[in-house]
């Protein structure tokens, strides 16, 4: 059913929407097979065959996915645009989910047509990862340099220094339990 399904939706695309018709009720057979047909009815959907009835439940989702889609541009524009705001790397998220959802917010954006810088992109992209990524962050910024770098490459660039930023994590997560409670500073550094 899927692929008819996608087929009736190209076809009514395509062909627009599909007509019922018009039908003459056969009221008696005559002599020599001649066929006394009565007044001219328009067809109803208990009229149409398997296939017919298929093609107009396409014609009707075909629409409805038009219509929706139109109605909600705006709204979603606004929602992509909210997100795109407060996108942040999760707490234990890997680059690579950060990379995925990133990846998917942008291209949500463009299924619709909104448009953003480039730049605004890359720099939305590694500002907002979290502190464990700074100093590769950095590194970014001053060697490879954002504006001659594409997007795909500060990911990779990133996702190879994963196991360090790991390591960051790690002793970052020591030294605030530290901050937190100054006294298991002073017995973890004692003898």
């Amino acid at each position: 059913m899927g692929k008819d399904n996608g087929e009736n939706i190209i076809k009514s695309i395509d062909e627009g929407p599909f007509k019922m018709g018009k039908f003459k009720e056969t009221l008696a057979e005559g002599e020599e097979g001649v066929l006394h047909l009565g007044q001219e009815h328009d067809r109803v959907f208990a009229d149409l065959l398997p296939e017919e009835k298929e093609r107009f439940k396409a014609d009707i989702r075909a629409t409805n996915i038009l219509k929706g889609s139109k109605l909600t541009k705006d709204d979603r524009e606004s929602q992509l645009y909210d997100e795109f705001e407060h996108f942040r790397q999760n707490n234990r998220e890997t680059i690579h989910d950060y990379n995925v959802r990133f990846t998917k917010l942008i291209n949500d954006m463009r299924n619709i047509k909104m448009n953003m810088p480039k730049m605004q992109l890359k720099l939305k992209f590694v500002n907002n990862m979290l502190p464990e990524w700074g100093r590769f962050v950095t590194a970014v910024k001053l060697n490879r340099g954002l504006k001659e770098s594409k997007y795909d490459q500060l990911y990779a660039y990133l996702k190879q220094h994963e196991a360090h930023a790991n390591e960051n994590k790690m002793m970052l997560e020591r030294y605030n339990q530290h901050a937190i409670d100054p006294l298991a500073l002073v017995s973890n550094v004692s003898p």
